[in-house]
């Protein structure tokens, strides 16, 4: 009886301990939770108010570069500017405000903005974000650098159209579509994965968005031994309208053995004829 009350005992005195340590940890784990949600708000505190401050900045250097052609080298002299130009944060909104510039001017303006963020090392920022490995930062460098009408940017963006993520594929092939109208799909041609009707409608609407106006190479997406491929550019020259296609798309039902293609050309012939 002795022995079972001794048993009983450390069996209660064991419970409480564990309890005691379980409420202790509950009480750390809250302490150390309440403690980083403090230091994240007042982080983002922190940021919005530096973002309000460096924007006040910015839109005086923007005013003096694209209205008072300012060049870079004045702007490289101002002490605020110069402070603050080697800051990851700054230099972040500093090209957030000159994409968003950018895309509500056109002509000696639009230059304006490119040559700057050509001159401030910005662009090196935009392809460092393109080699990332965090497919987010790679479409952020890729949407940068087409905004911004960087040619050289192509092949790489290219590249990168491969990807099997849905929303990095569908950036980098509208951005290569900005910069370089047909010749930015053509590559398509010997893509090995299937192009689902998501991709190939934001594909469809980066046309109409850019107004490419040079459309030779469509064609050349009827001759892919991807099915899917063949289907956009059927897609596209019957959204386009490209009548001047219509040879390529009675080559297409002469020879393809595929129905389901057969039958989708002989579409686009009846709208195009109409």
């Amino acid at each position: 009886m002795i022995k079972i009350a001794e048993l009983y005992k450390n069996s209660d005195a064991w419970i409480e301990s564990f309890l005691i340590l379980s409420i202790s940890l509950f009480i750390g784990a809250s302490l150390i939770l309440y403690l980083l949600i403090i230091r994240s708000r007042s982080n983002n505190i922190r940021k919005e108010k530096l973002r309000i401050e460096y924007n006040i900045l910015i839109d005086k250097l923007m005013f003096s570069v694209v209205f008072q052609d300012t060049p870079f080298s004045a702007i490289k002299e101002d002490k605020n500017y110069s402070k603050l130009s080697n800051t990851t944060f700054f230099r972040s909104i500093l090209t957030e405000s000159i994409i968003n510039l950018h895309t509500n001017y056109e002509g000696i303006y639009a230059q304006k903005l490119e040559q700057f963020y050509k001159e401030s090392g910005l662009i090196n920022d935009s392809f460092k974000k393109l080699k990332s490995a965090k497919w987010e930062l790679k479409c952020k460098g890729i949407t940068e650098l087409a905004e911004l009408n960087i040619n050289e940017a192509f092949d790489s963006i290219v590249e990168v159209a491969k990807a099997k993520n849905k929303t990095l594929k569908i950036t980098a092939i509208n951005a290569c579509i900005k910069l370089a109208g047909t010749k930015g799909i053509v590559h398509l041609t010997a893509h090995p994965y299937p192009i689902d009707d998501w991709t190939q409608v934001n594909i469809i609407n980066a046309f109409k968005k850019h107004d490419i106006g040079d459309i030779r190479g469509v064609e050349l997406l009827l001759e892919s031994q991807n099915t899917t491929v063949v289907t956009l550019g059927l897609k596209l020259i019957k959204e386009l309208k490209l009548s001047q296609k219509i040879p390529h798309v009675e080559k297409l039902v002469a020879r393809t053995p595929d129905t389901l293609i057969q039958n989708e050309a002989q579409n686009v012939l009846q709208a195009l004829t109409i």
